[in-house]
């Protein structure tokens, strides 16, 4: 019998009755020889098939909790798995995630027109499968869609369904305003203008005390509208909205000071960033607001001195420019005369000339405040700056060679760390 009347007999017994939705798991697992299971749209456990040997990590947790873990849910999202299922009703091949103990899957999304009902995960381990293993599995979708709707009819999205959705405008390439209209109208919720991303990234891991203290503060704290919310590994990730027309980024600067300073009051917390993004019009742009609230995360904790109460993108200045600049250096090899000199000279001489020159670009040319910055006397700064004039030959007077040396030190401390 060739493959092909194989596939067919396989297909047919698919097209049988079936009493239960773990019976249907069973003989999907039985025609593809590997695990199945079957979620519904929120990720919680409808049916699966029963144990094989090869059973991974990922597999064993989300039939223990009847409910896919959070740290999966977040992974897939992240590895560009869940888009992808959401975006197809075709099959996605998912290689091995070791970070989540994951191992290699087929998933498919169900869907009802624009609704999708759930997902089916085939367990694939090492083997391979042709494309009439890839037909089977959506044929097994066509039963399992037709068993939901007949035998499990108005199951409610639940909390899943807004995270899935937030992931969704996170990470997303593109999400069309139809799609965005039509979860402002399941959510009840507006969409549009005065949005902004908020992370705050906790040094430690978050507890369920962490949890519940941050949930109830992103809710509490009134300066802003919280939309969405959600958790990932050590970041509480949230979409908020201001609540007039004429509100400012001073809203979401005092919601961010306001949210530090209850939870570090209430949880004793020493160690923790928050940051925003510019505020945009429109639900399409998260993932642009998403990636300045990480950058600006990632460059608060880079630039602690610097930084220390900056919360927002658009407050970084020069800061913006820094890893670009990295990067272009690395392309060129580029390096700064006027800190090369230095540099040499601090080190035939044991002077820290460099330093001196950083801490008055950082304190705006100001010869009394660095002097103070220093610990030392005015005349000692204007001594210092003098001798730094001469050996870099350094016009201190012109902003412009001030700039690129202070960007070329931001760099250099930005690689350095």
């Amino acid at each position: 019998m060739n493959s092909s009347h194989i596939a067919k007999n396989k297909i047919a017994t698919l097209q049988q009755p079936f009493s239960s939705l773990d019976e249907l798991a069973d003989t999907i697992s039985e025609v593809l020889s590997c695990p199945i299971t079957i979620e519904d749209a929120n990720h919680y456990v409808l049916a699966y098939s029963k144990h094989t040997e090869n059973i991974d990590e990922a597999r064993i947790g989300t039939i223990m909790n009847r409910k896919v873990p959070d740290k999966v849910i977040n992974g897939l999202w992240k590895n560009g798995a869940m888009p992808k299922l959401i975006d197809s009703d075709q099959p996605v091949i998912i290689p091995e995630i070791k970070e989540i103990g994951l191992g290699n899957r087929i998933a498919i999304s169900i869907w009802k027109k624009n609704e999708i009902l759930g997902f089916i995960w085939a367990h694939t381990g090492e083997n391979e499968y042709s494309k009439d293993d890839l037909e089977i599995l959506n044929e097994a979708t066509r039963q399992v869609k037709k068993f939901i709707l007949q035998k499990l009819p108005g199951r409610r999205n639940t909390e899943q369904a807004y995270k899935d959705f937030f992931w969704q405008l996170l990470t997303a390439d593109f999400v069309s305003a139809s799609t965005i209209q039509s979860y402002e109208k399941q959510f009840n919720i507006k969409l549009q203008d005065g949005l902004a991303i908020i992370v705050f990234h906790f040094e430690d891991a978050i507890t369920p005390q962490i949890e519940k203290h941050a949930s109830y503060l992103s809710e509490t704290v009134m300066q802003v509208n919280t939309i969405f919310r959600l958790f990932d590994d050590q970041d509480f990730i949230l979409l908020v909205r201001l609540w007039k027309a004429d509100d400012t980024s001073d809203k979401i600067y005092q919601f961010i000071e306001q949210f530090q300073e209850k939870i570090s009051t209430q949880l004793q917390l020493t160690s923790m960033h928050g940051a925003g993004s510019q505020i945009y019009g429109s639900a399409k742009d998260m993932t642009q607001a998403y990636e300045e609230a990480l950058q600006t995360n990632s460059l608060q904790k880079q630039f602690p001195d610097e930084l220390s109460s900056c919360f927002l993108y658009e407050d970084l200045g020069v800061f913006q420019w820094v890893d670009v600049l990295k990067e272009h250096r690395h392309k060129r090899r580029h390096s700064n005369k006027y800190i090369q000199r230095l540099q040499q000279y601090d080190q035939r001489q044991q002077s820290n000339l460099l330093y001196t020159l950083e801490k008055f670009l950082e304190h705006d040319s100001n010869v009394h405040r660095t002097a103070k910055a220093l610990f030392i006397h005015p005349n000692t700064m204007n001594y210092r700056l003098k001798r730094i004039h001469e050996i870099s030959n350094l016009d201190l007077k012109n902003p412009h060679q001030k700039v690129a040396v202070y960007l070329e030190l931001l760099a250099d401390k930005l690689e350095k760390s």
